[in-house]
């Protein structure tokens, strides 16, 4: 068995289950707990899906389809305005979770010269961060994300003898679960980071397309990088998802996008991991790139359900609304998160994910995520409507301490 898998910890929603487990809440469920999109699936993309069953008689190639990469390096032109060469620039995944994991199995060299590798991550985080850091032979370097800094990373803790092993750090903008976004300001100092110490930076971006006021898109690594003259995104790999911009978790199609070089080795791997995304999935994927009606009215329907829910849950917690994303990043009533969540639950059925479920000690002994809740505001209207009037019921005093540890 590969000894680094004792490394890893229980995905987040298995340690959820167990938190919960034995509970009969009093009033029926109402998950805010998991961040998978319920808003339908445009209907063009099923037709799209649909049109191509027959391609399932073909292998997929792992470097997808002409089509599919163009409709992306349009995309990019069309969302970042910059241009990525669809032949050496883009390679399709399976989704940003499978890319993010590859990504650092193709990149981290635990061979090298100067001691263990170092991916450095912030904190807290998504858990695909760690466990591929950990599975790569590297030794994660956690970064935390405070509300006093905006929850926004600082690297000033890091020496330069860590510095000299970092092959890679991770940034995630909009960040989840905390809902920052990084300016122009936040990129020139990590991308100048970069341009000293010769890490590969990978910006996750799949909750890129969930913003609030339209003539404001987050800023990408990739624009970010060009407006330094870094037009060939040397260094820097982006990852993309549909999940979360085209209500298509279940479909599992992404890019990455960034330095040719890179990408050259990416695909190599990718294709001895025989993780080509089928060739049907491509064809609705290229239909999905190229039309943003649907984005934008995906956009809208978050943007009534934070107004409904961002203000009832930011009266009975600290729930500030985020600057992007789908998810509330809620100060909990008690410093026990794990406390918190199983008395919201058992009182009012309500289900949340602890912040210390998605965090890790820190080099000064804190766990950023401990005293927070993530909340996904992901369900109907009805729904959070619901749940927000059920908090009138609930009773901070009967939070009773959790007495084992998860």
């Amino acid at each position: 068995m590969n000894s680094e898998l004792a490394l890893t910890r229980p995905y987040p929603f298995a340690r959820l289950r167990e938190l919960l487990k034995g509970i009969q809440p009093a009033m029926e469920e109402i998950s805010f707990g998991i961040g998978e999109p319920r808003h339908p699936t445009p209907r063009f993309v099923l037709d799209a899906y649909e049109r191509a069953f027959p391609l399932f008689a073909r292998y997929p190639a792992a470097k997808g389809t002409p089509e599919l990469r163009g409709s992306i390096a349009q995309w990019i032109e069309r969302r970042y305005g910059v241009k990525a060469d669809p032949e050496t620039q883009i390679v399709p995944t399976n989704g940003s979770r499978e890319a993010l994991f590859s990504i650092i199995q193709t990149l981290v060299d635990r061979h090298a010269a100067g001691g263990r590798p170092i991916v450095v991550i912030p904190d807290p985080f998504y858990q695909i961060y760690e466990g591929s850091a950990l599975l790569a032979g590297a030794e994660p370097l956690y970064v935390p994300l405070s509300a006093e800094n905006h929850f926004q990373a600082d690297y000033s803790s890091i020496t330069d003898e860590q510095w000299k092993r970092v092959q890679a750090l991770i940034v995630c903008s909009p960040n989840n679960p905390c809902g920052s976004v990084m300016t122009q300001q936040h990129w020139d100092e990590v991308l100048a980071l970069s341009e000293r110490w010769g890490f590969t930076l990978i910006s996750d971006e799949c909750y890129s397309e969930i913003y609030f006021d339209e003539s404001r898109p987050p800023l990408g690594a990739l624009t970010a990088a060009a407006r330094r003259g870094n037009d060939r995104f040397e260094n820097i790999v982006i990852c993309q998802s549909l999940s979360k911009r085209t209500n298509v978790p279940g479909m599992r199609s992404g890019f990455c996008a960034g330095d040719a070089r890179f990408m050259k080795s990416f695909l190599l791997y990718r294709t001895y991991h025989g993780s080509a995304m089928p060739t049907a999935t491509q064809a609705a994927s290229a239909a999905a790139w190229s039309d943003e009606e649907h984005v934008r009215e995906n956009r809208e329907l978050y943007r009534r359900a934070f107004a409904v829910g961002q203000p009832a849950f930011n009266r009975y917690f600290k729930a500030p609304m985020p600057d992007a994303s789908f998810y509330l990043w809620a100060k909990s009533p008690v410093e026990d998160d794990l406390a918190f969540t199983r008395s919201l639950y058992e009182q009012v059925g309500i289900k949340v994910l602890p912040g210390t479920f998605l965090s890790r000690e820190t080099a000064d002994g804190t766990v950023p995520g401990r005293g927070y809740v993530r909340i996904a505001l992901v369900a109907t209207e009805k729904e959070i409507l619901e749940g927000t009037k059920r908090l009138e019921q609930f009773d901070a005093s009967l939070i009773r301490p959790i007495e084992r540890a998860y």
